[in-house]
């Protein structure tokens, strides 16, 4: 479960020297021991330098470790240059091994990119690691600007969306194998390139982003570990590489997940992290796998809320940001009382919040009181008979005619007839859409509908001043789930909960860590700690207004930007796996 991070290398640090090569040689690059730290080389050089005019520079295999500079003669420059090499060592990937060159050129740093934008395996390893090795860039190569918000934040990508140069594999072994590497980014994914963001990697999705349990649901890939706690706690699911692999690694700064019932947000709670289901249809989805485009979103996995809102900022595009709140708080299935760790917390998190906001004492809301006081003359008595089956019948008939049904046709004119595997929980799901009538979809989307209005117009109504008139809240009281029991078969996933008010009312829902709380481990036999987090509705469209809000509370310290480790505050994580979620 250790960070192995491999330095990925350009012109900044290692020139090659001019050499003879046998034409008949195709090279992939390689890795290099520098300084005790091993470093992957790219097969096509950013430049080459000649080394007769620099007698004392020596290389290994036609490579050399040099430092390169701007800097132009005198002593102050030359003083200068003694200070930028100091800041070069809060650098993660930078070591002072590249000083050994003794070369100073009067060049600009060059910025490593993907050749014509697209991108490949990274075909390197180290000694004695079997998990796959990430190319982790220096931030020196990169400036943050204005129109480059994100340069150097190094981003995680789950493997449902599309990277140009690089297969799509949907969690599935067979889509994996079947399908050639794709030709183009997804539209969520070019949207943070283009803002300077620096793929290191994709991370695991529960298999078609359905929902899955470690370890017995996951057949054709292992579930990540989270590393929270015990390191033997499930990591939830489906964006669960992006929500381990944040929690794992400090030189990871940000991933993109997706969300459609949840799959965002519930490996944001159990591992601690800010995360967002977006207002739905913010960004286009163009590239992307669907499981229910009625439903399906995009948005991210980070630790640090600075860089969330500069992601947000760069992947929704034209997002109006508020800076007056609003002053009326409701809150639904929480706690009234401290009667535990996670339940102070969460209370004193709400005070905290109120008196930052100058806001009227909480409302508490019964949705299910609301809903018989003003629903629709034609809707259902509840909201039971409304939903219940709104979820698994939009995601069932919508996965197997836009997935299902494509990917085994055409695997089976190449394999004679035969179908691919799939685990069990997305089977489940799909027989399920198999056995209702095409009209179910469109009951569904109806049903969907009939909810979204009635719960905008009535519950988080928006606000010309403050987006929206109220923030709505709900905890997320951890729990141990450990990913060593057997539990149940995968089941259709019936029912309406406050995790799928977002989701059916198409408004944003942001999770905020607010401390951790103790629990006694089975697996350790002793005390160890969990997340504890709370959830932030507000009105459609008003994401802006929260990004903002997230970001100021944590300048207040009411809330924190947490660490990767064993716990929020960090710490190393119990037992150390390779690299987790990729």
């Amino acid at each position: 479960m250790s960070p192995i991070s491999l330095p990925f290398l350009g012109s900044f640090f290692l020139f090659y020297l001019q050499t003879i090569v046998a034409q008949s040689l195709t090279s992939t690059g390689g890795t290099f021991m520098l300084g005790n730290l091993p470093y992957y080389v790219p097969a096509t050089p950013y430049t080459t330098i000649s080394a007769q005019g620099f007698p004392r520079l020596r290389g290994v295999n036609g490579l050399a470790p040099v430092t390169v500079v701007s800097a132009t003669a005198g002593s102050d420059n030359i003083r200068g240059l003694a200070s930028i090499v100091r800041d070069f060592a809060a650098d993660d990937v930078w070591n002072t091994a590249f000083l050994e060159g003794r070369i100073r050129l009067a060049h600009t740093l060059l910025t490593i990119g993907s050749p014509e934008g697209s991108y490949a395996a990274l075909p390197a390893a180290l000694p004695g690691i079997e998990s796959p090795t990430i190319g982790v860039p220096s931030r020196l190569y990169y400036t943050r600007t204005a129109s480059k918000p994100l340069a150097g934040v190094r981003l995680g990508i789950k493997d449902i969306y599309d990277i140009a140069g690089v297969k799509t594999g949907d969690g599935n072994r067979a889509v994996y194998g079947f399908y050639p590497p794709k030709t183009a980014n997804s539209v969520p994914v070019q949207r943070l390139v283009d803002a300077g963001a620096i793929l290191v990697g994709k991370m695991k999705t529960s298999q078609f982003a359905n929902g899955e349990r470690a370890t017995a649901d996951w057949v054709d890939y292992h579930s990540p570990f989270n590393p929270r706690g015990d390191g033997y706690q499930d990591p939830s699911s489906s964006s669960s590489g992006p929500g381990a692999a944040a929690g794992s690694y400090p030189w990871l700064d940000l991933t993109l997940g997706s969300d459609t019932g949840g799959s965002i947000r519930g490996p944001s709670q159990v591992q601690g992290l800010f995360g967002n289901r977006p207002t739905h249809g913010l960004v286009e989805l163009t590239g992307t796998m669907p499981l229910a485009p009625e439903l399906d979103t995009a948005g991210f996995l980070c630790r640090d809320p600075t860089i969330w809102k500069a992601a947000g900022i760069a992947l929704y595009a034209n997002l109006p940001f508020y800076t007056d709140y609003p002053t009326a708080i409701q809150t639904i299935n929480f706690p009234t009382s401290a009667t535990s760790e996670a339940s102070n917390l969460t209370l004193s998190f709400l005070s905290r919040l109120q008196a930052f906001l100058n806001a009227k004492a909480p409302t508490p809301l019964n949705l299910t009181t609301s809903w018989a006081a003003s629903k629709p003359a034609s809707a259902p008595s509840s909201l039971t008979a409304l939903l219940d089956l709104t979820y698994p019948v939009l995601i069932s008939k919508q996965q197997t005619r836009l997935v299902r049904d494509p990917f085994f046709a055409a695997y089976a004119a190449v394999y004679d007839g035969r179908k691919p595997f799939v685990d069990p929980a997305p089977l489940v799901r799909w027989a399920f859409g198999d056995s209702l009538p095409d009209s179910a979809l469109a009951e569904a989307q109806a049903n969907k509908t009939v909810f979204m209005d009635w719960f905008n117009a009535n519950i988080l109504v928006n606000d010309s001043r403050t987006c929206s008139q109220s923030l709505l809240l709900y905890a997320s009281t951890p729990s141990a789930q450990y990913r060593n029991l057997y539990k149940e078969p995968p089941t259709v996933p019936f029912g309406f909960s406050t995790s799928r008010i977002s989701v059916f009312a198409e408004v944003p829902d942001v999770v905020v860590p607010i401390g951790q709380s103790g629990y006694q481990s089975n697996i350790t036999e002793h005390a160890e700690v969990l997340p504890v987090t709370v959830d932030i509705l507000a009105a459609k469209g008003c994401d802006g207004m929260l990004f903002n809000l997230i970001e100021e509370l944590a300048a207040a310290g009411i809330v924190s930007m947490t660490q990767a480790g064993r716990t929020i505050a960090g710490g190393e994580i119990l037992l150390k796996r390779g690299m987790i979620g990729l």
